[in-house]
């Protein structure tokens, strides 16, 4: 393991245990002060002087949302993260030192929470200002009620500084940490089953990471030795750089969730329905519980859900695989980009765009997430083309041939994901034929074909059938 590794398992292990603390404190504003403190300590022993980024963010970040008008808050907000992120990876052109590792990873998670705040104060006031027009409005007015959120500067600040997620998500709502620091009886809560409900996977995700990481080098596939490796060796590396990758955020994931159901961050009651990032679907049922005894509520912790390992293993294409994938961030993405970018026919391109910039500057990431709207489009022409009208049995081959693809596209463009560098990915990828960029085309142009054969055969009516 890496230094920034340790790193990390420390804060993460350490916050599972605070989490307790954090639980076991009665009051909203206790809660909040000690969350928060405790975050900004993490940040500045591990930043440094470099901390100061992430408060320049969130500070100026603030104001915004606290005093333009609603019309414009939420984009204004959008634009100034978003462009001190570039500043922020480009401080080497301005005599300042790089910034690397935890403080990157500060900085990402940071940016997420400021920018999804903004958009749900504009969204609040829209709400209310909605309720005010329809007054008997019943489902407005329970909509208000538990999205509300109107934080002052502090708050807002505090709520980025809060220590859960900081350093590896998951990301969450403002709505749903003021939920947890006013959450009734919170000692009462019993958080075990739920600990150990998540912990099961983490020895043997650990075990294959520390295997993988120990026999497969990264750097070595941009070596002229690995050019020399037989092609299967070439196109096998790939396989184990993905599953290297996978079980690494495996650990880091389910440490993370550990650490939100310690602190009962995202506790709702199961009979509310939540979703990862939302939070609960079901306000009347949410409602009906308001003034029931916490002992008496089974609660469930599916809004701060990051990872689904099955879903990453098994899941039937791109878009299953994604979006069980870091699902905090899937949800930032589509609440925040994708539903929000007004032009329909881009909306993918775009988030996809958007989401190879958060993560950073180099090549890679955009030679990786700019190959998804390919690799979508091969998944839904084939499903048009061999899996709609298709019996049971044969929607089932169609969903192995589309698991055993997204897998193996997902091995591929992971490398350019980690390697970074253009020279890099484009020597790794020439070394084994641009075979999945390729493959997929080819999957592409066969299922179009079949559809222009299907479609006049879908008009030729039926034999015996003549006309009145």
């Amino acid at each position: 393991m890496s230094p920034d590794e340790w790193r990390y398992a420390i804060i993460l292990i350490s916050s599972v245990i605070f989490g307790q603390i954090l639980r076991l404190t009665n009051g909203a504003t206790r809660k909040k002060i000690l969350s928060s403190s405790v975050g900004l300590t993490m940040v500045v022993s591990t930043c440094g002087w470099k901390s100061t980024h992430s408060l320049i963010t969130a500070v100026v970040n603030s104001f915004i949302v606290k005093y333009l008008p609603n019309r414009y808050c939420h984009i204004a907000s959008f634009i100034w993260c978003f462009s001190y992120l570039a500043f922020f990876r480009m401080t080497e052109i301005f005599g300042l030192p790089k910034m690397s590792g935890v403080v990157n990873a500060v900085q990402l998670l940071l940016t997420l929470r400021m920018v999804g705040l903004a958009f749900e104060v504009n969204e609040s006031r829209e709400y209310k200002k909605k309720l005010k027009k329809e007054e008997g409005n019943e489902e407005l007015k329970l909509t208000v009620e538990y999205r509300d959120v109107d934080p002052s500067i502090p708050d807002m600040i505090m709520y980025g500084y809060c220590y859960i997620g900081l350093f590896t998500g998951p990301y969450f709502r403002y709505r749903t940490y003021h939920d947890m620091l006013h959450l009734k009886n919170s000692p009462k809560i019993d958080v075990v089953p739920a600990l150990l409900a998540k912990i099961k996977v983490l020895p043997l995700s650990f075990a294959i990471f520390l295997l993988t990481a120990h026999y497969f080098d990264l750097e070595f596939a941009s070596t002229e030795e690995f050019q020399e490796r037989p092609f299967w060796y070439r196109l096998f590396y790939m396989v184990m750089v993905w599953l290297w990758f996978r079980t690494r955020m495996y650990c880091a994931w389910i440490l993370a969730e550990l650490v939100c159901v310690s602190s009962l961050l995202g506790a709702y009651p199961a009979v509310s329905l939540p979703r990862c990032g939302q939070g609960p679907t079901d306000l009347k049922a949410l409602k009906a519980l308001s003034d029931k005894d916490t002992e008496d509520i089974d609660y469930s912790f599916e809004t701060i859900r990051n990872i689904d390992i099955h879903g990453c293993e098994l899941a039937p294409g791109v878009r299953g695989g994604m979006k069980a994938w870091n699902k905090s961030v899937q949800y930032w993405l589509a609440a925040f980009v994708y539903r929000k970018f007004p032009m329909k026919s881009i909306r993918t391109t775009v988030t996809m765009a958007v989401s190879a910039y958060w993560h950073g500057l180099h090549p890679g990431y955009y030679l990786s997430f700019l190959s998804m709207p390919l690799f979508t489009m091969a998944q839904d022409d084939v499903t048009k083309a061999f899996r709609n009208d298709a019996s049971p049995f044969q929607q089932k081959v169609v969903d192995t041939f589309l698991w055993f693809l997204w897998i193996r596209q997902v091995e591929y463009v992971s490398v350019a994901f980690l390697m970074l560098r253009f020279d890099w990915t484009i020597a790794y990828w020439s070394s084994i034929y641009y075979c999945m960029h390729v493959f997929t085309i080819f999957v592409i142009i066969v299922a179009k074909v079949f559809l222009v054969i299907k479609k006049p055969s879908a008009n030729v009516e039926p034999a015996g059938k003549k006309d009145n």
